[in-house]
């Protein structure tokens, strides 16, 4: 059966589509519910997310060794991210991480909920740990807070983007000079019957609330990866900057880590994520899936190099998106964004703000010694 949020009955409240379906776009007014929660001060109904839950004394040191994340150790309301890698290095699950002392609560997309619980169940093997699709009893609320949950408060994961966590580097910029430096973010898990009651409450202190066409917004303008967004079959972490947040590149082996050793150490990411600026002067604007072209040459159309990943409508930048394009597109040329809404086909251009840089090298690659051997190259599409 399809979530639907009861937050949804609330007047003025506009159902999402795609990955946010079940919970509201707006509640009538996006641009007044966008500049509440970037003042940090709006609630967020984020009860489509997917939530899995792992008991048991080996949990820590077994999601340790089969993802992309140190966990070893990891305290009690301390927050972080991991990737489930395929084994050529294909990012298959991504979860924010929080454990609370007694479990380990991993939050996802909701349809991908369902199918991580089920590959954690069938790598347990006899190891003592417990793993329950929580979707159904808990709920996650989204508020503009850069702070870890407290003692006797719920279970909370923060959102560290874009901060490099440890064992982690960025193809990107330094923090202080990130646009996701201004965007704090943390979910608050509750029980699904409090859902209503807990965000009335947050209303009641002085907080509107807000639908995820904000949260999209502030997303994209933070350069944040997304999931149902701007993962494909062939995502590697490092095309979207991903080694800042979930990704440990000194930890011990684990499915795809030959592959983020690899591309960071040696070789480059075969494509990278930008965020476009469009045109804003037209009616329609493209939506995600279409494709991203250079310009048109001799009155032909310009060649595919991407895909539109991600689409917002900013209160201040106006119409922005993110894209994965292949890395060798020049940095500085102005792109064509051409899709269909609607039955009508439209094309806008687009200006593009480096993700990844067009070099595909992290600020901290070990210098090279010399050319690559010819067995130490890989697959070419990772060089």
């Amino acid at each position: 059966m399809d979530y639907e949020s009861p937050l949804l009955s609330r007047h003025g409240a506009v159902a999402a589509a795609g990955p946010d379906a079940g919970v509201a776009w707006h509640y009538g007014d996006p641009t007044a519910e966008q500049r509440a929660l970037s003042r940090g001060g709006a609630v967020v109904d984020q009860s489509h997310l997917g939530i899995v839950r792992v008991a048991g004394p080996d949990r820590l040191s077994w999601l340790h060794s089969i993802t992309s994340q140190q966990l070893e150790g990891l305290a009690p309301r301390t927050s972080t991210e991991l990737l489930v890698l395929s084994p050529q290095g294909h990012v298959e699950h991504v979860a924010g991480v929080v454990d609370d002392g007694e479990a380990t609560w991993l939050i996802t997309e909701r349809e991908s909920a369902p199918a991580l619980a089920g590959w954690l169940d069938r790598m347990k093997f006899m190891l003592r740990v417990e793993i329950t699709d929580a979707t159904d009893e808990w709920a996650a609320i989204g508020e503009p807070v850069a702070a870890e949950g407290a003692e006797g408060e719920p279970v909370t994961w923060h959102d560290a983007w874009p901060n490099v966590v440890g064992g982690g580097t960025r193809y990107g910029p330094a923090e202080s000079e990130h646009p996701g430096a201004m965007r704090p973010w943390r979910l608050v898990l509750v029980p699904r019957a409090e859902l209503e009651a807990q965000v009335a409450a947050r209303e009641a202190a002085g907080w509107p609330l807000a639908g995820t066409w904000a949260t999209e917004a502030l997303r994209v303008e933070a350069w944040r990866p997304r999931l149902a967004r701007e993962v494909d079959d062939r995502t590697i972490p490092h095309e979207l900057d991903w080694l800042r947040t979930a990704v440990h590149i000194n930890k011990g082996c684990y499915r795809g880590q030959e592959t983020v050793a690899r591309v960071h150490n040696l070789g480059r990411p075969p494509r990278r994520l930008v965020m476009l600026h469009l045109d804003g002067s037209q009616h329609l604007l493209p939506e995600a899936g279409a494709e991203v072209r250079l310009p048109a040459t001799d009155g032909a159309p310009g060649k595919v190099v991407g895909t539109l990943t991600s689409m917002a409508r900013h209160h201040e930048l106006g119409p922005i998106g993110l894209a994965v394009l292949k890395r060798n597109v020049p940095e500085d040329v102005e792109l064509i964004v051409s899709g269909e809404v609607s039955g009508q086909g439209i094309e806008v251009s687009a200006a593009q703000e480096i993700v990844v840089p067009g070099d595909g090298v992290s600020v901290d690659r070990p210098e090279s010694h010399g050319p690559l051997t010819k067995g130490l190259r890989g697959p070419a599409s990772l060089i």
